[in-house]
C-alpha cells in the first residue's frame, strides 16, 4: 500500500471516530481521548493530521454540509410541482439525508442552532455553500408568488431559512417523521408556520388573510 493511500485511510479512520464522538457528545462534551480510544490511534497521530480539536470539529462540520448540499442538489427535482409539493419535497429530502447519515444529525443541528462561540465564523464559512443552495431553492419556490408592497423576496427567504433550520434541528433530534406546525403557534417562527399551514390547506396562492399578513404575501 502506498504511503499516501495509507495516510488517507488513517485520516478517514480519525474522521469516522470524530464524527461519532461529536454526534454523540456535541462539541463541548467531546474528548480527543475518546476519539483516540475508539479507533486505537494515538493523540500524536491525530495531531499530525489535525492540529487542534477545533480543526477536527470543523472538518466534521465541513464534511456534513458538503454531503448534505450534494445530496439535495442531486435528489431535489422541483420542476412542474406545486408550491405545496415543492416545500414537502424539500423537507422530505433533508429528513431522508439524516436518516441515511445519522452521524451528521447532531453535528448539523449544533452548527446551525448553537455553534461553539469561538468557531461561529468558521462554521458560517463551512455552511456557505449549503446556504447558497437553500436560497436558490427557496427563490425558485417563491417565484410564482406576489409579495406585498414593501416586502422583499430576500426578507421572506430569510424567514424561511430561519424557520427551516429550527424545524430541521427540532425534528431531526426527535426522530419524528411528520412535521406538525400547529405545535409552534406561540413561538417566534409562527409566521412561517402560517405560510406552510396555508400552503398545505390549499393549492391556491396563500388564501388565508392572517397568513398572508404575517408572511408578507399577497395574492393580487
Amino acid at each position: 500500500m502506498k504511503r499516501e493511500e495509507k495516510n488517507q485511510q488513517t485520516k478517514r479512520r480519525i474522521m469516522e471516530s470524530a464524527l461519532k464522538e461529536f454526534a454523540e457528545q456535541g462539541y463541548g462534551a467531546s474528548s480527543v481521548n475518546n476519539i483516540c480510544s475508539c479507533e486505537g490511534v494515538s493523540k500524536g497521530i491525530i495531531y499530525h493530521y489535525f492540529q487542534t480539536k477545533d480543526e477536527l470539529y470543523l472538518a466534521c462540520v465541513d464534511e456534513c454540509f458538503r454531503a448534505l448540499t450534494e445530496y439535495l442538489g442531486e435528489k431535489l427535482i422541483l420542476e412542474g410541482e406545486t408550491v405545496h409539493r415543492q416545500l414537502q419535497l424539500y423537507f422530505d429530502a433533508r429528513f431522508e439525508f439524516f436518516q441515511l447519515f445519522p452521524l451528521y444529525r447532531r453535528i448539523f443541528c449544533e452548527a446551525v442552532i448553537m455553534p461553539p462561540a469561538h468557531l461561529e465564523s468558521a462554521v458560517r464559512q463551512s455552511k456557505s455553500g449549503f446556504d447558497k443552495l437553500n436560497i436558490s431553492i427557496l427563490n425558485r419556490i417563491l417565484e410564482p408568488l406576489k409579495l406585498r408592497v414593501g416586502v422583499s423576496r430576500e426578507t421572506v427567504v430569510d424567514i424561511f431559512l430561519q424557520f427551516q433550520d429550527y424545524v430541521n434541528a427540532k425534528y431531526q433530534t426527535s426522530g419524528e417523521r411528520e412535521i406538525d406546525f400547529s405545535t409552534h403557534a406561540g413561538e417566534p417562527w409562527m409566521c412561517c408556520s402560517m405560510v406552510w399551514w396555508n400552503v398545505r390547506r390549499s393549492e391556491r396562492m396563500w388564501g388565508y388573510e392572517e397568513g398572508k399578513h404575517r408572511a408578507g404575501i399577497r395574492t393580487g
